[in-house]
């Protein structure tokens, strides 16, 4: 994947807190991570690594994530009491932390959420200025930034499946700016992560889903 930049990069967007890294960025992450859910979870296990294993309450890395969760943008203030909202929304949540894990980039959370009978997990990673990267979900190698529009979609690993998507995206006169495919065996459930420049129309959703080897579809439009 290629690195985007610009001016958003340089001067970070607006925020509650004293960093962007540890504020903005991680607001972005659970606000992905509640896009991949379906909405606000009914609880969370929330794990800060690295970095931020050793700094996520002092900078407000705890109350930003669970802001996030809430679904709260980077510049509310709410941010500020987002303990307290969560447990009027009923929102269950915990905190761990590791400080040396070699295999994770300096700043990373994981989430593990639940809704209903849904469980996902979403991994996290904070570069700076407010700008993330989804790398994982799941298991699946993801590696998206929430600042295109994204597809993700879970089908069977089956012969012709990127080009037929492909083909499909390419009917809504959108282009493709990243696309990823990952899979954890042979012939084992694959996971396509595409990045667009521009939405795709809610018929669109409905037929690939409809699709019988395509298993779950999820669809983020760009986040603010």
């Amino acid at each position: 994947m290629g690195t985007k930049s610009g001016i958003f990069d340089m001067i970070g967007p607006v925020m509650i807190g004293p960093s962007s890294s540890h504020t903005a960025g991680v607001v972005r992450i659970a606000r992905a991570a509640i896009r991949v859910i379906g909405g606000i979870p009914d609880s969370a296990s929330i794990t800060f690594y690295n970095s931020f294993a050793r700094t996520y309450e002092g900078h407000g890395s705890d109350k930003a994530i669970i802001g996030g969760l809430l679904d709260f943008k980077t510049d509310d203030v709410r941010i500020k009491q987002s303990f307290e909202l969560a447990q009027e929304k009923g929102l269950l949540f915990t905190f761990k932390s590791i400080g040396n894990a070699s295999v994770y980039h300096p700043n990373t959370i994981k989430l593990n959420l639940i809704k209903g009978e849904r469980k996902v997990e979403v991994i996290g990673e904070s570069l700076g200025g407010g700008v993330i990267n989804i790398a994982e979900i799941d298991g699946f190698n993801a590696n998206f930034s929430t600042q295109s529009h994204t597809l993700i979609i879970k089908a069977d690993d089956v012969s012709g499946a990127i080009a037929f998507i492909s083909s499909v995206i390419a009917q809504e006169k959108t282009n493709i700016a990243t696309m990823s495919v990952s899979r954890k065996g042979k012939n084992d459930m694959a996971c396509h992560v595409i990045e667009m420049d521009s939405g795709i129309r809610p018929t669109t959703i409905d037929y690939l889903n409809s699709l019988t080897w395509i298993k779950e579809l999820i669809y983020i439009p760009d986040i603010d």
